[in-house]
């Protein structure tokens, strides 16, 4: 599916919303608007596919993902996670399930798997550490803290604000108990065994930050998302957001790509609307940004603007998230053919990720300090049908933004031979890295290519190619400006930095500031049973009174 372009539209100059960015988070956001309050919403996504980290790349015969490379608790129908999809989908997303085991960790020179079912890991990480049970256990109960927590705390940022200000510290308290320590912190409070706080953590790379940085807070709310092992959408990534398009456009709302926002309009303190890198402008009663929470006050509000220079200071002391490199590759052969499961595969060079991350240096020297390798075409039951006889894969390395500094000036595309030479370096230290690790497909590359941060920069507009917005310190979350509600009167924040990184805390950040915005408590929607919620949205789905015209 194919989303339209701005300059091949002509578009109505008001709607009831506007959302700036088609990340999840923001299509979250804008169906939900749709289904519940019957708005009429425009979506304006400035990269020519939407999506955000959802969406897919298409070569000759291949198509790859670019950000969701699994997506845990969606087997139960019943789940949180699961209810949100549905509920931005009208259930038309489906789900398959990944392999038993989901996760293969390679550290050092020994092998360790993560299985679905919490006590059946509980079990595996006993037989691999037959004498830290007790710490084991302790781990798992300190998660299951964790996630338990995280539904006052998410609630917090939608209620309103003089609630908040009464009751917001005791609704905060149990998860900044676990997030305002590390999760190097938290994990020697349990044992002193380097090798199983190894293990623990391996699973870094999915939010970004080692153990020593990262908040125990967010290690949790991973490490239990997975619990129960993990699913790909059928049909790939992309069908994120082409079943969330048909909610929006039943509205009579529009997701519009090469659409850039220059500037959110204000009168006053209140956002009326928006203008786009070609001087046109469009207004609502309603601006939402899915732009991150750093790029919205710093380039899309007034630099003069008063009220938001105490939370920019704030912001600033937040790093930006990791950086990465990506390689695609594409095989004249299936999956099946290669032998090749969905099972991810996680390639530390030692059981101590800080120190791994600390030496990585992106050149002659350059070890990695974290490998993620993922296969779609194994992971999407339908592939096979799109692209018969072929196979993908992606390997993820984490590397510093830095050493990418001297060509973010440069356009895409024409970065210079100094560059595309540093790229061809790098694609063949993924492409032996990847033979090694995956024997398999050894000679057998069609295609591959390297993605950097400066096309995270690019694509994404993050000004670091961070992966994950703002990072995943314990800092982070103390923040009280990382709400939906904004000083800006009818400017609303949504996606990863409202509520948790990733794809599915953008999918609740959307969520959350769904809520805000019509005064609902959405979240409590997802409690109800299957049939109650699809109930609920066939009552609400109605004839849109009026129509964007288009060209």
């Amino acid at each position: 599916m194919k989303f339209a372009s701005f300059k091949q539209l002509s578009l109505d100059n008001t709607w009831d919303a506007i959302v700036i960015g088609s990340g999840i988070g923001g299509l979250a956001t804008a169906a939900l608007l749709s289904s519940y309050a019957h708005k009429r919403v425009l979506v304006l996504e400035r990269h020519y596919v939407a999506g955000g980290y959802t969406h897919v790349f298409h070569r000759p015969g291949y198509e790859w993902d670019v950000g969701l490379h699994y997506i845990g608790a969606v087997q139960n129908e019943e789940s949180t996670v699961r209810r949100g999809f549905d509920l931005i989908t009208d259930a038309q997303l489906k789900w398959a399930p990944m392999p038993d085991i989901y996760d293969r960790f390679v550290i050092g020179e020994r092998t360790y798997d993560f299985p679905t079912g919490v006590e059946r890991f509980r079990d595996r990480m006993k037989d691999y550490f037959p004498q830290d049970g007790a710490a084991i256990d302790k781990y798992i109960a300190a998660v299951q803290a964790v996630h338990k927590a995280t539904e006052p705390f998410f609630a917090e940022k939608a209620i309103p604000r003089p609630i908040a200000y009464l009751l917001g510290g005791l609704m905060r308290a149990p998860f900044l108990r676990w997030a305002n320590r590390t999760t190097a912190d938290v994990l020697r409070g349990f044992t002193r065994n380097d090798e199983l706080i190894g293990v623990l953590a391996a699973q870094w790379g999915d939010y970004g930050l080692p153990p020593g940085q990262s908040s125990f807070g967010m290690h949790a709310i991973v490490a239990n998302h997975y619990f129960e092992g993990a699913s790909y959408p059928v049909g790939g990534a992309s069908r994120i957001a082409q079943t969330v398009n048909s909610v929006i456009e039943r509205g009579g709302g529009k997701i519009v790509v090469n659409a850039e926002v220059a500037e959110i309009l204000q009168d006053g303190q209140k956002a009326v609307g928006v203008r786009m890198s070609d001087g046109r402008e469009f207004r609502a009663g309603t601006i939402i940004s899915d732009a991150g929470a750093r790029n919205t006050y710093e380039r899309l509000i007034s630099r003069t603007n008063p009220a938001l220079e105490k939370l920019r200071t704030e912001m600033r002391a937040i790093p930006p998230s990791t950086a990465h490199l990506c390689l695609y590759v594409g095989i004249k052969e299936s999956a099946a053919d290669l032998g090749i499961s969905g099972t991810n595969l996680w390639i530390h060079p030692t059981y101590d990720h800080d120190a791994n991350a600390a030496g990585a240096i992106v050149g002659s020297a350059y070890r990695f300090p974290s490998l993620y390798i993922s296969f779609p075409s194994a992971k999407d039951p339908d592939f096979e049908r799109r692209h018969p006889g072929r196979a993908t894969i992606e390997a993820v390395a984490l590397v510093p933004y830095r050493r990418f500094e001297q060509w973010q000036e440069t356009s895409w595309r024409r970065r210079g031979p100094d560059y595309n030479a540093f790229k061809q370096e790098l694609s063949i230290r993924l492409q032996y890295e990847l033979e090694r690790h995956v024997p398999a497909i050894s000679g057998k590359i069609d295609y591959a290519e390297l993605s950097t941060p400066l096309s995270t920069r690019h694509f994404m507009n993050y000004e670091r190619g961070e992966s994950y917005g703002l990072s995943a310190t314990p800092k982070r979350f103390r923040l009280r400006c990382l709400t939906p509600r904004t000083p800006i009167r009818n400017l609303y924040l949504t996606g990863q930095d409202v509520v948790s990184l990733g794809v599915t805390g953008a999918l609740l950040g959307g969520v959350v500031t769904a809520s805000v915005v019509l005064r609902r408590n959405l979240m409590a929607t997802l409690s109800k049973p299957a049939s109650k919620r699809m109930a609920v949205n066939k009552a609400n789905t109605r004839a849109p009174e009026k129509q964007p015209a288009m060209a």
